[in-house]
């Protein structure tokens, strides 16, 4: 069996993040035989819809509803309240033929539930052992590695689009995660709607934060179209610009090892 590897996209708001996972998953789909781990960690929840893919609720909703129970002290008392989340998180999961995909949705409230974040990130960690391949697709900024939701990870690739502020962004994700201590094999920088002629400009400036440059993807007008029109990215042709840079950037990677 292919090692395990787990997979995170990060970067700016706005730089592409979903839609690299998005191919990121069709190259799987296409060039490897195993069930994916899909991960949306984002708040905004736009890869379901991205991946033409229904959910009825997020681990956010079922975790926003035992908070409130706890509160009111309306839980069964006969159940751990830990088996009790971890069954709730896991009728979250839609399970499609090639990959599974959990939307972490938006935690709503206010106060302290270090029980209920304790048990999400352990469900996690455990979910992840369950597949040879995961990919996150985290928020957008900086929060998700304050907090560690971000763990442990082969390889971190930070989205950038052609934009100080993407540039930026990424700085400071490599230097946080040195900060906080999280264990990442490699991190590497991807450009996203960038162009030949800016290549050199984003190959200069991977050097010059210490980020590993995989590649970059070019404006793509498919992409566009299909975002305009809702249709599922995995349905992009093959011979899109896009999903062809991705072809170059996954044995980049570490992704060839599933082949």
């Amino acid at each position: 069996m292919a090692r395990k590897l787990v997979i995170s996209v990060s970067g700016k708001g706005g730089t592409g993040k979903t839609t690299l996972t998005a191919l990121l998953l069709k190259w799987l789909i296409l060039n490897t035989d195993e069930v994916a781990l899909v991960v949306d960690a984002d708040p905004a929840t736009n890869l379901p819809d991205v991946l033409g893919v229904s959910i009825e609720k997020t681990v956010g909703d079922v975790s926003k509803e035992m908070k409130e129970q706890i509160e009111k002290g309306t839980l069964p008392v006969t159940v751990p309240k830990q088996d009790l989340l971890e069954a709730w998180v896991f009728q979250t999961l839609v399970e499609e033929d090639r990959f599974d995909l959990l939307a972490m949705g938006r935690s709503e409230g206010e106060g302290c539930y270090c029980f209920v974040n304790n048990v999400l990130t352990r469900i996690l960690d455990t979910l992840t052992k369950n597949y040879t391949v995961t990919l996150l697709d985290m928020e957008a900024g900086l929060e998700h590695l304050s907090r560690r939701t971000d763990r442990d990870v082969d390889a971190m690739i930070v989205v950038t689009d052609p934009s100080k502020m993407g540039f930026e962004t990424a700085r400071r994700i490599k230097e946080l995660a040195e900060e906080v201590h999280i264990d990442v094999r490699h991190i590497y920088l991807v450009g996203n709607r960038f162009t030949e002629q800016l290549e050199g400009a984003l190959k200069s400036a991977a050097e010059e934060i210490g980020l590993e440059l995989a590649g970059y993807i070019p404006v793509d007008p498919n992409i566009m179209s299909f975002n305009m029109t809702g249709k599922p990215l995995l349905e992009i042709p093959d011979d899109s610009p896009a999903y062809r840079a991705v072809e170059r950037i996954a044995p980049k990677i570490g992704l060839d090892a599933l082949r």
